[in-house]
């Protein structure tokens, strides 16, 4: 197949490879040891959309200093996710300025503010492009910062640790992060506690629960039509419009939190969209990055992830390579994925902060949106 690799003008060694549908940056280094990424295309456009930055976490000059990752897994189209990868880092450099350190806090400040704007962009094109309002974004943000690793997450995307464990032969899977998907009985118990008066708030529909029958996830960026009443009239589509008004907001973009010290058993983080994960569990992820080299490793992740959607439906890996995007999402979703090493002695002060690194994932994939 035809490859192309190119340099995008921005800080570090940023260059990525395009290989058909899939694109992938094999290893980079950031603040913390090794990186890879891995980005393939499912849908007519792509609707993930993804990015590593390392160096500066602040707007000042004075630091912190860190790793900040994002992975954003859009849905109804790219604009949320475009929007994410353009403005929720610059926004938390400046809440990380305007707090003078990092903190849970400074993550969850920096995802209402990026929802709010966006929001206040589907206000101002409702007329003209009244779809916006049904636009919407899972969003998960990881940031290892002086030895502590922060983790924000709307949606149903997931961060898994790989850890060792003395006397184990394998490394273990830790999930980090919660995820908001109308398929977990937490999730559906959360909801119908906000929504005490609506018996309709989740409903099983073709055999998927699904918040008022339209969408399986709780908590988004973007989704405007069932967060404000305002998006949820006309020109939107009749589809995706309420048959009674509604008077809080049904999906919420408040992220799930935590705050995890890392070890120095601590081997690896995996990020990675929900597409990822509809093949693979977590310890099956974990036992690929422990057995492979480091180099290409989020490709092998895709790639596993792909035998394993063409096996379901009984073909061959090379078969489903030859099927176009568009139709491709009747096989599997976009898929994204971002493997994080963890150097302890990086971690535990040793970083050299000259080489800062910014990429964002899928090249020319993501800007054909």
């Amino acid at each position: 197949m035809v490859k192309s690799c190119w340099k995008p003008s921005i800080e570090g060694d940023s260059r990525g490879c395009l290989d058909g549908l899939l694109w992938y940056k094999d290893i980079g280094q950031h603040v913390y040891g090794d990186f890879s990424m891995a980005v393939v295309q499912a849908n007519s456009l792509l609707e993930d959309q993804s990015q590593l930055e390392s160096g500066l976490l602040s707007s000042s000059s004075s630091g912190p200093y860190g790793t900040f990752i994002g992975v954003y897994d859009g849905h109804g189209g790219p604009e949320a996710s475009s929007f994410i990868n353009n403005n929720l880092f610059c926004n938390f450099k400046s809440f990380v300025s305007e707090n003078q350190e990092m903190s849970t806090n400074v993550l969850r400040k920096a995802f209402l503010a990026t929802e709010n704007k966006f929001l206040s962009l589907v206000r101002k094109q409702w007329l003209v492009k009244p779809q916006m309002a049904s636009v919407g974004s899972c969003c998960l943000t990881g940031v290892i910062c002086n030895g502590l690793l922060y983790i924000a997450n709307a949606g149903d995307s997931r961060v898994v640790l790989g850890r060792s464990v003395r006397g184990a032969k394998e490394v273990i899977a830790m999930q980090l992060s919660t995820e908001h998907n109308a398929s977990f009985d937490a999730v559906r118990d959360e909801l119908r506690s906000l929504h005490p008066n609506d018996p309709q708030i989740v409903v099983m529909k073709h055999k998927v629960w699904r918040v008022k029958g339209l969408i399986q996830i709780s908590r988004s960026i973007g989704d405007a039509y069932l967060k404000k009443a305002e998006f949820n009239e006309e020109p939107l589509l009749p589809k995706f419009r309420l048959h009674e008004p509604f008077r809080k907001p049904i999906l919420s973009a408040e992220p799930s939190l935590l705050v995890h010290k890392l070890h120095p058993d601590d081997q690896f983080l995996i990020f990675a969209s929900d597409g990822l994960w509809e093949h693979l569990s977590n310890q099956q992820a974990v036992r690929i990055v422990q057995t492979s080299p480091r180099n290409g490793i989020a490709r092998r992740l895709v790639k596993t992830a792909l035998k394993e959607a063409a096996q379901k439906r009984e073909m061959r890996y090379s078969d489903l390579n030859k099927i176009d995007r568009g139709v491709r999402r009747h096989f599997h979703d976009d898929i994204t994925v971002i493997v994080v090493f963890l150097d302890p002695h990086l971690i535990n002060g040793s970083s050299c902060y000259n080489s800062p690194m910014s990429i964002k994932g899928g090249g020319r994939l993501a800007s054909l949106c």
